[in-house]
């Protein structure tokens, strides 16, 4: 039952998605999908570039008319229902690589099937559950990430071992390709996965630029802002004992 209500949602989906390819090409109405999609939900959580993220926002909707903006609408209630619905599964990865079919060796966005992923998560639950079991919380990072299918797979493991992601996991992705990591964002915001996401180069050592790590609403709950406090804290105290307390003069 599970599974033809995942197709389901999928066929509904692309029925609204091939609406917008009439007249649009079906690569652009799909990188524009989860870029507004992406800066709607930051948008209501993360104030540091809400100028900047709205008015790319705008510059995209007006690249199509009221029932064409309204099909966005709808293609990302259909996506919160599905993974609400079915938190087990990359359903935007799925649409991208099975009915939109947009893989590319070319420039290598092949996503991780999702059960390929359940493997890869079990092997590496049964590596960190002692970890996670007994640490206040953990991160785990993928430098890939594409549309996020092995963070998802690992958070519906700990489920099945009864452990909270949302408390006990700091998920952290990053991919060169913006469209790949806004479709990670979405979904590990809708799944309420604490954390963030960068674009940029996992191979490069440089600092990436603030305007490019987007945080899901789950990263601002206060468990995780006392968390960053508390860390915060706990660094400048370390700073002090290891570079002494410069004394004031009398």
């Amino acid at each position: 039952m599970a599974k033809n209500q995942k197709r389901t949602w999928r066929q509904q989906f692309m029925d609204n998605f091939k609406i917008l390819t009439r007249s649009h090409d079906k690569w652009e109405v799909w990188s524009d999908f989860v870029h507004l999609a992406a800066c709607t939900i930051s948008n209501v959580f993360d104030k540091r570039f809400y100028d900047q993220r709205e008015q790319r926002y705008l510059e995209i909707i007006q690249k199509y008319n009221k029932e064409e903006a309204a099909l966005f609408a709808e293609l990302l209630a259909i996506t919160i229902i599905a993974l609400d619905e079915n938190p087990a599964q990359d359903f935007l990865g799925q649409i991208h690589q099975q009915e939109l079919e947009l893989g590319n060796y070319a420039n290598g966005s092949f996503y991780t099937p999702y059960h390929v992923g359940e493997m890869m998560a079990e092997l590496g639950a049964m590596d960190v559950m002692p970890e996670v079991l007994e640490e206040e919380y953990i991160s785990v990072n993928d430098c890939c990430c594409g549309a996020g299918c092995l963070l998802i797979a690992f958070a519906n493991t700990l489920l099945k071992h009864k452990v909270n992601y949302q408390t006990k996991v700091l998920f952290v992705a990053q991919d060169i390709d913006f469209t790949a990591a806004m479709a990670c964002y979405i979904q590990l915001s809708f799944l309420g996965c604490a954390g963030y996401v960068v674009v940029g180069n996992s191979l490069s050592n440089a600092e990436p630029p603030p305007e490019s790590i987007w945080y899901t609403p789950f990263y601002f709950r206060n468990i995780w802002v006392d968390r960053r406090r508390d860390a915060h804290w706990k660094h400048m105290f370390r700073i002090l004992l290891t570079n002494g307390v410069e004394k004031t003069p009398m």
